[in-house]
């Protein structure tokens, strides 16, 4: 019985320095980008899938999720975000997601953006944008990879 104790408390303290590595790190990024203290530099997140253009929002209408302000051009987008954050917010939190795809967390900017199945992309740029349309797929994929990491670096 007491040899099997302190089997027990050894092991215990074998895995302790295994454990504690494998332990998730906390964020080093906030998760959405933000400008101006806004996500997505105050624009509305409803308006690029509801509007003809994407909308600078209203500080009348916003909403604090997942620690972040956004701001609506409407009461009316104010409620469908609120119904369904995740199907508005950008993919990547609203970084660049070519930089993403190529490791690095760079702003994504309001105004160079696609929506792609129903998913909100924010680019750099223009220019950085037509990079990723070229090769798209690849970019995707790679962003899917990189994304995780990038917010613990």
């Amino acid at each position: 019985m007491r040899r099997w104790k302190f089997l027990m408390v050894a092991t215990a303290l074998a895995l302790t320095p295994a454990l504690a590595a494998a332990k998730p790190r906390p964020l080093s990024h906030p998760i959405f980008y933000q400008e101006m203290g806004y996500a997505m530099g105050g624009y509305d997140p409803v308006s690029y899938f509801r509007a003809d253009q994407p909308l600078r929002g209203d500080v009348s209408y916003s909403v604090m999720w997942k620690g972040v302000t956004w701001l609506f051009a409407s009461q009316a987008h104010q409620l469908l975000f609120e119904a369904n954050p995740r199907a508005y917010a950008p993919r990547f939190g609203g970084y660049c997601s070519y930089g993403v795809s190529v490791g690095y967390l760079v702003s994504g900017d309001p105004t160079a953006f696609e929506i792609r199945d129903g998913v909100l992309y924010m680019l750099h740029s223009p220019e950085v944008q037509a990079r990723w349309e070229k090769n798209r797929a690849q970019h995707m994929q790679a962003a899917q990879e990189h994304w995780p990491e990038l917010l613990r670096e």
